[in-house]
């Protein structure tokens, strides 16, 4: 693995850093990798509708036979992951450059197919990409119990100090329901009108329980039924869960200093360059980095993106961190147990 930079390590000057992230984009646009690939989308979609219909269709053909039932909820875990990436693809403005359209396949993939809202989710995330891990700003950080440095312990009291103690546990058996926790915060951020049009995005959100609910206990027994929830929505949970939580965390955070976009995106985020199976489990994010640096990039161009970048920051002396993904998870595991020492050894005081 690559060694990790100072948190306090100087930027750049301000200068040299915009002229090194304008020749990398040069780079990036001369490679191809920045064009539309609708076709490819329009595929993908399609390929991620059948499956999905797939599933239910073995699921109201299952006699309620718990085995047939946990293989039809494994199935459509794994293709209601795939729908979360098209949500978060369209969020970023690779599948269409449209605004409507963009709003149409984040409202029918996010809040009527998934209960996920839309309209929450492309806030909290455009604010994740403009500051990762800074331990202000960065929103996937502020909602976290978990802490992901020693100056949020004095944050947490009750149950969240409890947990944040023995995070380096808890976390991973944590992120089971990750699926569950999106939801809910769309919900309260529905209540709080903090959405645009919240009655179009709760009025679709509904819909989604409506059918999910109805169709689940239409089609199948209620012991059956619940058992299919609980496989469905673990597993569907530590598919996200495992597929983001590897991004930043364990990686250096800040609270104040203006890094460049360029160093921002690099020195917060690692990839995990792995083959085509890797990459349709984890959505091409574990090119994060990549990602991170050009968020509008389709999917399928970051593996190629992969290569240039890289040795662009070789090039400039910006350290790229690469991982291996059991790395990666034995690294975050350490860095939250690191993080949360200062509260099993009781040196701070709540």
């Amino acid at each position: 693995m690559t060694d990790l930079p100072a948190v306090d390590s100087a930027p750049r000057e301000p200068g040299a850093a915009e002229e090194d992230f304008r020749e990398l984009t040069r780079r990036v646009q001369d490679a191809g990798l920045m064009r539309p690939r609708k076709v490819q989308y329009a595929a993908a979609i399609a390929v991620v509708w059948l499956m999905n219909g797939l599933g239910w269709a073995a699921l109201a053909l299952t006699d309620g036979t718990w085995w047939q039932v946990v293989l039809a909820a494994l199935w459509l875990a794994v293709w209601h992951e795939q729908l979360a990436f098209l949500l978060h693809d369209a969020g970023h403005r690779q599948i269409s450059r449209s605004q409507k359209t963009i709003r149409a396949l984040g409202l029918i993939h996010g809040n009527l197919m998934l209960g996920v809202c839309f309209g929450w989710w492309v806030q909290h995330h455009n604010r994740h990409h403009n500051h990762p891990n800074h331990l202000e700003l960065d929103p996937d950080i502020l909602r976290r119990v978990a802490i992901f440095a020693p100056e949020q312990a004095r944050q947490r009291t009750g149950l969240a100090r409890f947990v944040a103690a023995r995070q380096q546990y808890l976390f991973f058996p944590l992120l089971g329901l990750e699926a569950v926790v999106l939801r809910i915060a769309g919900v309260i951020a529905l209540r709080r009108r903090a959405v645009r049009r919240p009655w179009l995005e709760g009025g679709l959100m509904a819909a989604h329980a409506v059918l999910f609910f109805g169709a689940l206990f239409w089609l199948l027994p209620w012991p059956s039924a619940l058992l299919f929830l609980a496989v469905h929505q673990v597993l569907l949970g530590y598919l996200l869960g495992l597929g983001f939580a590897i991004n930043h965390k364990g990686l250096p955070t800040r609270t104040g200093g203006e890094w460049s976009w360029l160093e921002r995106q690099v020195l917060t985020a690692r990839t995990l360059p792995t083959g085509l199976i890797g990459d349709f489990f984890f959505g091409g994010l574990n090119y994060q980095i990549e990602h991170h640096l050009f968020p509008g990039m389709p999917r399928a161009a970051l593996r190629h993106a992969y290569p240039i970048v890289k040795a662009f920051c070789a090039e400039r002396g910006v350290a790229y961190t690469e991982t291996g993904v059991l790395e990666s998870y034995r690294d975050l595991a350490r860095h939250l147990g690191s993080a949360s020492e200062v509260l099993r050894s009781g040196t701070v005081t709540a």
